[in-house]
């Protein structure tokens, strides 16, 4: 808001008393964790003496917090200062949208800043009204099993069958395959015979644990 930016000013040459300029000690890290975990950011200055850090989403340019006093009516913010050179952001309960660039800055003229990213990471999760359940079909017929998931990043699906035999594949006009393993949303089975029957997992992954998988019979008769 217009009157944070204004109490927020650079301190001018006339009322610095500290023969020391404020300074960073240690870069400041870029964050990843899983929504609905807790990200700290942790910004250590030397001499700070009689200036003030401030927290900024950089991307918004939204003030969050000025030395002690979070500004943001964001309630799952909060700052710690823990001993005199080391200031900490803290935000509970990440979402995805708080995702983005946030900058721990000290108001010496020229302003002093540094930047780190935090990184909201979903883990996979099966939509279950846009999955296949169990499958029974007669012989020769045509089985499209699908498997639909979410999560950030985007996870892949990979088919496989639980015993562990090959995936059939016989697309038409094109010569049978036989893989362990299927990769997309989507397994489609033609001219299904006795031995594709059994039960066939999904497995979506992301690289964040853990991976989740649906498991569904085919049934042929």
């Amino acid at each position: 808001s217009g009157s944070a930016e204004r109490a927020y000013t650079p301190q001018t040459q006339s009322n610095r008393v500290q023969s020391f300029e404020p300074q960073f000690m240690e870069p400041l890290q870029n964050v990843t964790v899983t929504e609905g975990r807790e990200a700290t950011f942790t910004c250590v200055v030397d001499h700070l003496g009689g200036y003030r850090v401030a927290w900024i989403k950089a991307d918004s340019k939204a003030i969050l917090a000025i030395h002690n006093r979070v500004i943001t009516h964001n309630n799952r913010m909060n700052v710690i200062h823990s001993d005199h050179k080391t200031w900490e952001l803290k935000i509970r309960d990440v979402r995805r949208n708080d995702s983005g660039e946030y900058m721990c800055q000290i108001n010496t003229d020229p302003m002093k800043h540094q930047v780190g990213h935090l990184n909201v990471v979903i883990p996979p999760d099966i939509i279950a009204d846009e999955t296949s359940g169990d499958v029974m079909t007669p012989e020769g017929s045509t089985v499209r099993l699908v498997c639909r998931a979410h999560g950030y990043p985007e996870p892949r699906v990979e088919w496989r069958r639980e015993d562990g035999r090959h995936l059939v594949l016989r697309p038409p006009g094109q010569p049978k395959t036989e893989v362990l393993t299927w990769a997309g949303p989507e397994l489609v089975l033609e001219k299904v015979a006795r031995d594709d029957m059994g039960a066939y997992l999904c497995i979506a992954s992301n690289d964040i644990p853990p991976a989740v998988s649906k498991r569904m019979v085919v049934q042929v008769h």
